[in-house]
């Protein structure tokens, strides 16, 4: 992810390290997102991509099952219309005011198009959503990225500055520290001329979503995933809430690309998923119990870890670059994330698994710093 502070506004590009003279002119510039490592063996602990440690609900199965069918010969519901109502009535909006597509990166490429191209920069975090940068560079949308502040959380004042719109993910990604309502609330009174768009993708692990402000403001854009606390990462199936004619303008573009971008079993178990509000205050209770005693847990092997509402911790050893316990806990078939650039390269993004998959980290990252003895200096922030 490219990082920029102050003034500056850029275009994301990156050269290539090879072309081709078939390949579309600008195509080599392109610097496309990388997502976090899926091993192809089994026995792994797998914490590094936020997937949800606990399956679907039962009821989400059962509708998939009910929905595999012959009538997946026939297209699906272009509209989502049964989906788009479940939706709706579990946020208290109008149909008109939901959009779906195919997990939340599709509906927030669509956003950053149909929302987003105009002649002022956007504004994002420096430390945020790898994706965003990647949307920038495809579209050929300015950006500026402002810094956290030195506690790696949003200061919603420095949002107030002529802008072309407003991207923010709430918790944010990869901290997993979350604003609060009535800092959203200001953040939307100083920029109501252009779109603010919170991204929710870990909401339900202990923040409070932003879609009870969308009577109050028409240029407020909230994205979900069910890929997290819905736990149907598989399933690729997210949604964008908002004014209607927020909405239309996803629409043209989806329209304009992919009329059918939800298949019938993504459908069926999408709505079982949103309709199983039981099961998903369950699962959440879970990861959220599970993270409060890693967080302690780390805290004794000598981690500071940032406070999290999300399904995941960033977190950093006192003396331990990341990078080396990162490929110290590979050797040991723990997966976890690291980002090598700049303010955060000695901090880990650790997935939040089960409980007994958060206790084989810690009883493996108690073996790695037994074995090798701190003689280095402290790491600095």
């Amino acid at each position: 992810m490219n990082n920029m502070t102050g003034s500056e506004v850029r275009v994301a590009t990156s050269v290539g390290a090879t072309s081709s003279p078939f390949w579309s002119t600008g195509i080599d510039k392109l610097k496309a997102y990388v997502p976090g490592e899926q091993p192809q063996t089994d026995g792994w602990v797998k914490l590094n991509t936020n997937e949800c440690p606990y399956p679907p609900s039962p009821l989400a199965l059962a509708a998939i099952r009910e929905a595999t069918s012959d009538k997946l010969r026939l297209y699906p519901d272009p509209n989502g219309t049964a989906l788009k109502g479940a939706i709706a009535k579990q946020f208290g909006l109008g149909v008109d005011h939901v959009f779906l597509g195919n997990g939340s990166d599709e509906v927030l490429g669509h956003a950053f198009l149909g929302l987003l191209k105009h002649e002022l920069p956007i504004l994002y975090p420096d430390v945020s959503y790898s994706f965003y940068p990647v949307y920038c560079g495809l579209y050929g949308i300015g950006f500026q990225q402002l810094p956290l502040n030195a506690d790696f959380c949003v200061d919603v004042a420095d949002y107030a500055q002529p802008n072309g719109g407003i991207v923010l993910p709430n918790p944010n990604a990869p901290t997993g520290v979350a604003l609060t309502l009535d800092q959203l609330r200001s953040l939307l009174q100083a920029n109501r001329q252009s779109v603010v768009l919170i991204d929710e993708a870990y909401v339900d692990f202990g923040a409070e979503s932003a879609a009870v402000l969308i009577p109050e403001f028409n240029n407020l854009l909230v994205v979900h995933t069910l890929s997290k606390s819905r736990a149907l990462a598989g399933l690729r199936v997210g949604f964008a809430l908002g004014h209607p004619t927020l909405i239309e303008a996803l629409a043209r573009v989806k329209d304009s690309f992919n009329s059918y971008p939800l298949d019938r079993l993504a459908l069926a178990g999408a709505q079982a998923a949103i309709e199983d509000q039981a099961y998903l205050q369950q699962i959440t209770a879970a990861v959220i119990r599970s993270r409060d005693w890693l967080v302690a847990e780390l805290g004794k092997l000598g981690f500071a870890t940032l406070p999290s509402s999300a399904n995941f911790i960033f977190t950093r050893h006192a003396s331990r670059p990341a990078a080396e316990l990162m490929a110290a806990l590979r050797e040991q078939k723990i997966l976890v994330r690291h980002f090598a650039q700049p303010r955060i390269a000695n901090h880990l993004r650790i997935s939040i698994g089960t409980q007994t998959e958060c206790e084989l980290l810690v009883q493996a990252l108690q073996r790695i710093l037994t074995a090798q003895p701190d003689h280095t200096q402290k790491v600095s922030a």
